[in-house]
């Protein structure tokens, strides 16, 4: 590996840190992308001297706005709302919303960097962003949500649009505030735009399967990586973390491929069920009743409550992490790999630390990076601008088929630039930071400096 692609990517990360002081997300989400682009940079010396990393880190666009609101007290409420328009390249920027307490720019920032490219491997002609804010919307009624949605598309419905920026739900945002959202900005605009938004209710615009797609094409990515081995999921135990819609539409796939989930989790705790999760029980607690983990292990005799340790301590062959963020450290790593796991892949955005990532490529086993394998939602959102732009509504089986075709064709471009700049066709982490990042910066070159 030459000094000077390594000694470039090292002045572009100094100039990071000096810029974006404090941003801890940022800097690591970042390094990791660049970390694997050095024998990338030796094949390609056109891209140090059209500056396309100096660029690729620095947002196009980065907007914070106040978010003021009133709730049902009447008691005046401030928070902050984001959107980061990181690289338009390829087509207009598309990525979620977070509403979470946790919201920062430094978190806005990674998580669309990470779009840029988990965008780019989808082939659906999208730029990478990301948005939020630091409101949380548990425990608030139907009300407080509207008003707090309506403040927040107020701050930002000047900077987004179909053929500009599409935001979709993530954490915290799903079909109840897309709606809102949405209604609101029909309102300001005066235009009824289906397309300015993904995740839209069926009857005004919305796509079949896009609920299930990240849990859907987690499962399909998985599945592509065990067949390199010559092994399925058939009988295979696996570890799930969450139970959102990531979590429970990926234990839903499992099941009808023949695996057995065991686990499942949320802020109060994590559940292990030795015969297997029960999917409909689960269903009905946390989309029906919004309740808790404890509330299925009342029902449910063969599982198990935990609030401490982690699902990463039960032996699996198979892990699938689906909550959040840095959910996976490097203790939690050496656990799964004692116990024998045989793959991890990502349905949370960046689930596993730095020190966790190091512990899975040092040994044998198959990791799947977020980028990679959750790009299943955003695959399906594209498809929902396709038939919003053409006035269509796919059947369920078509999307299906067009989704699994996209996480095929996402585990091959991985393993071919893996095999490129590595030698070795299982390296998917370096597979798919070169595969999206090449796809970009051959882009960005013909466009210009711009």
């Amino acid at each position: 590996m030459s000094s000077t692609a390594n000694d470039y990517i090292e002045s572009v990360r100094r100039e990071l840190a000096v810029r974006n002081p404090g941003e801890k997300e940022f800097h690591e989400a970042v390094t990791g992308v660049l970390d694997s682009l050095a024998p990338v940079l030796e094949q390609h010396p056109e891209y140090r001297d059209f500056a396309i990393l100096e660029r690729i880190v620095e947002p196009e666009r980065m907007i914070h706005f106040r978010v003021p609101w009133v709730d049902d007290d009447g008691v005046y409420r401030i928070n902050r709302g984001y959107r980061v328009q990181f690289n338009s390249t390829l087509g207009p920027i598309k990525g979620g919303l977070r509403f979470h307490p946790t919201v920062s720019a430094s978190i806005v920032k990674f998580l669309g960097f990470e779009q840029i490219f988990k965008n780019a491997l989808t082939a659906q002609q999208i730029g990478g962003g990301k948005g939020g804010s630091d409101f949380d919307p548990h425990g608030r009624s139907d009300n407080e949500i509207m008003r707090f949605c309506q403040s927040f598309m107020t701050g930002l419905y000047r900077h987004v649009g179909s053929k500009v920026d599409i935001p979709a739900g993530d954490i915290g945002v799903g079909g109840r505030e897309i709606g809102y959202l949405f209604g609101q900005y029909k309102r300001l605009v005066g235009s009824f735009e289906a397309g300015m938004i993904t995740g839209k209710g069926l009857g005004w615009g919305g796509s079949l399967i896009r609920t299930e797609a990240t849990g859907y094409g987690l499962v399909a990515f998985t599945r592509e990586m065990l067949q390199t081995r010559g092994e399925d999921f058939e009988g295979q135990t696996v570890s799930v973390s969450g139970s959102g819609n990531v979590a429970i539409y990926s234990i839903e796939k499992l099941l009808a491929l023949g695996a057995k989930p065991v686990t499942f989790s949320d802020s109060s705790g994590w559940v292990y069920d030795a015969e297997g999760v029960d999917l409909e029980l689960l269903k009905e607690i946390k989309d029906v009743r919004r309740g808790r983990v404890a509330d299925y292990v009342k029902e449910r005799p063969s599982a198990e409550l935990h609030t401490d340790g982690a699902v990463w301590d039960v032996p699996v062959d198979v892990a699938l992490p689906c909550a959040t963020q840095y959910e996976i450290d490097g203790d939690h790593a050496r656990t799964l790999v004692k116990n024998g796991v045989k793959a991890v892949a990502e349905g949370a955005n960046m689930p596993t630390d730095a020190e966790g990532i190091e512990v899975f490529e040092a040994v044998d086993l198959l990791y799947g990076p977020g980028k990679a394998a959750n790009a299943g939602g955003v695959a399906v959102s594209a498809l929902e601008m396709q038939q919003n732009s053409a006035r269509q509504s796919w059947t369920r089986e078509d999307i299906a088929d067009r989704l699994d075709s996209i996480m095929q064709d996402i585990h091959r471009q991985c393993v071919e630039a893996s095999e490129k700049y590595t030698g070795r066709p299982d390296d998917y982490v370096v597979g798919s930071n070169a595969a999206g990042f090449v796809r970009v910066a051959e882009a960005m070159l013909d466009q210009g400096v711009v």
